[in-house]
């Protein structure tokens, strides 16, 4: 992995073996970035995908294997009530199935590169985005507070 700074935008690029999400994650905690959002493309060799149920408040998990094109990578960093750092990240990936071209997509978990990513990083100025939790749905939001 290396990455940028051109402008107020950080450019990541990531190599084969290297997970997109902790990678992102490792710029934000190096770069002292506490909120940010980004998108990215590239070819992948694995892909965890979640699906939230809310009937039961869980979620459910996806693992594609194989030669994934990262159609499109798009999500944010924020951080939550003890000043860690969370994702929340969704992605298309397109793929082969035999003879069919397929597509998934969903809320990502994680996701390792099989030759290269190119990811956008562009850090919230003037400001940080929090995480509050929500008791309804179990899960986080922003705050901005």
């Amino acid at each position: 992995m290396e990455h940028r700074y051109f402008g107020s935008t950080i450019y990541i690029r990531l190599d084969r073996g290297d997970e997109i999400i902790a990678c992102i994650l490792e710029v934000c905690r190096s770069e002292g970035v506490s909120s940010a959002v980004f998108s990215g493309i590239g070819g992948c060799s694995e892909a965890q995908i979640q699906t939230f149920l809310p009937e039961s408040g869980s979620f459910e998990l996806r693992t594609l294997r194989g030669m994934l094109e990262l159609v499109s990578l798009n999500g944010n960093i924020i951080s939550d009530e003890q000043n860690g750092l969370c994702h929340h990240t969704h992605a298309v990936f397109a793929y082969k199935d035999g003879d069919r071209h397929c597509m998934a997509g969903g809320h990502i978990k994680a996701v390792t590169v099989l030759y290269t990513a190119e990811i956008e990083l562009r850090p919230v100025l003037g400001g940080a985005i929090g995480r509050k939790h929500d008791p309804e749905t179990g899960t986080g939001f922003w705050s901005f507070e």
